[in-house]
C-alpha cells in the first residue's frame, strides 16, 4: 500500500516537555521505531506537525530582537528542515543502508482571501498560565485561546490549495524513496494581489492534517494515517460517557462534534478521505501505527464497513 503518515506536533515533543533538541531527537526515535516495521511491504510519505517548534522559535526571535521577528512561513521552512533531518537519521539507522530517504521544503499555496485570517485557530508554542499568557499578549500581539487548563498562542490556518512539489514527491516515491514532506502543514505561500506569477511568504501556519489529507489525495494513497497522543478518536471526551470509536464510516463521524484547535481537524480530513472508493484513514497513538495498518488500534474510518464500532 501507499501509506501517508502524519506525525502530531504533539507526538514529537509532548505537553509539558522541555522544548530541547535532545527530547525532540528521543521522540523523532520513537517515532522512526514505530514507522520503521513498515517500510518493507509500504510505500511511505510522512509528514509532521511543528507547532511547539514554530512558536519555540517564534518565542526565541521575538526575544533577540522583537521589531526583526522572522515571519512564520520562515520559521515553517526552518522546522521542516530541523524535524526532518531528525526523523531521517532516526529511520536511517533502523532501516537497511541502502533504503533512501529524504525530506523535502514543500511550499503550500493558500489564498488571501480565506477566512481563517479573520478568526486565528492553530494553536503553536508552548502553555502558559492566564497571566502570562495576558502578558504575551499585551507584549507581541498576540492572540491567546484556551487550551485545556493553559493557555497557548493561536495564528492564522488558512486551507491549503496546492502542493507545489508534488511532482518531485512522485519522482521520489518511484525511486522507493521514504520522503518526509509538507511539514507543518507546509510553507504557506500565495500569490501576490494582482500578480499572477509572484510568490510571497505568508503569516501563517497551514493545518497539518488537511495537507495531509490533501497530499494523500494527489499522491492517491491507500491509506492516511494520523498519529497523535490519543488512543483513538472519542466521543464525550473527558467525561465519564466517554467512548473511543473503533471503526466508522464518514457519515457515521459526521453525527459528532469534535474541538476545531485539536480532534476536529483530524476528522475533518479523515472522513474527506475516506469518502475515496477504496481509501481509508485511521487516528490513533504513535505507538500503534503498524496495529492501525493493519486495522486492530485507532478510530478506522472507511466506506466499506456496515456500522459503528467501539473499541471495549
Amino acid at each position: 500500500m501507499r501509506v501517508v503518515i502524519a506525525l502530531g506536533g504533539n507526538a514529537l515533543l509532548r505537553r509539558g516537555e522541555a522544548m530541547t533538541a535532545d527530547v525532540q531527537r528521543q521522540n523523532a526515535r520513537v517515532a522512526a521505531e514505530a514507522i520503521a516495521p513498515l517500510a518493507a511491504d509500504h510505500q511511505l510519505i510522512i509528514t509532521h506537525g511543528n507547532g511547539p517548534q514554530v512558536g519555540l522559535l517564534a518565542l526565541q526571535g521575538a526575544a533577540y530582537k522583537p521589531d526583526e521577528a522572522y515571519p512564520l512561513d520562515v520559521l515553517g521552512a526552518e522546522t521542516e528542515g530541523m524535524i526532518g533531518y531528525m526523523l531521517e537519521q532516526e529511520l536511517g539507522n533502523l532501516l537497511p543502508f541502502e533504503q533512501p530517504l529524504a525530506t523535502l521544503l514543500t511550499m503550500v499555496e493558500v489564498d488571501g482571501s480565506d477566512p481563517g485570517f479573520q478568526n486565528p485557530t492553530k494553536f503553536v508554542g508552548p502553555v502558559y498560565d492566564k497571566a502570562d499568557a495576558d502578558r504575551l499578549g499585551t507584549e507581541k500581539g498576540w492572540v491567546f485561546k484556551q487550551d485545556g487548563e493553559k493557555w497557548r498562542r493561536v495564528v492564522a490556518s488558512p486551507l491549503p490549495k496546492r502542493i507545489f512539489e508534488i511532482r518531485p514527491v512522485r519522482w521520489l516515491l518511484e525511486q522507493r524513496t521514504i520522503v518526509i514532506c509538507a511539514g507543518g502543514g507546509g510553507i504557506p505561500t500565495m500569490y501576490e494581489t494582482g500578480s499572477d506569477r509572484k510568490l510571497i511568504g505568508v503569516e501563517a501556519v497551514i493545518d497539518k492534517d488537511l495537507c495531509s489529507e490533501l497530499l494523500a489525495r494527489e499522491l492517491d494513497a491507500d491509506l492516511l494515517i494520523m498519529a497523535t497522543d490519543a488512543r483513538a478518536v472519542c466521543t464525550d471526551w473527558g467525561k465519564p460517557s466517554q467512548k473511543a470509536i473503533h471503526k466508522a464510516r464518514p457519515e457515521d463521524m459526521k453525527q459528532f462534534s469534535f474541538p476545531a484547535g485539536s480532534m476536529g481537524p483530524k476528522v475533518d480530513a479523515a472522513c474527506h478521505f475516506a469518502e475515496g472508493a477504496g481509501k481509508a484513514s485511521a487516528i490513533g497513538a504513535l505507538a500503534d501505527i503498524a496495529a492501525m495498518v493493519r486495522g486492530e488500534c485507532g478510530t478506522i474510518i472507511s466506506r466499506r464497513f456496515s456500522e459503528l464500532t467501539w473499541h471495549a
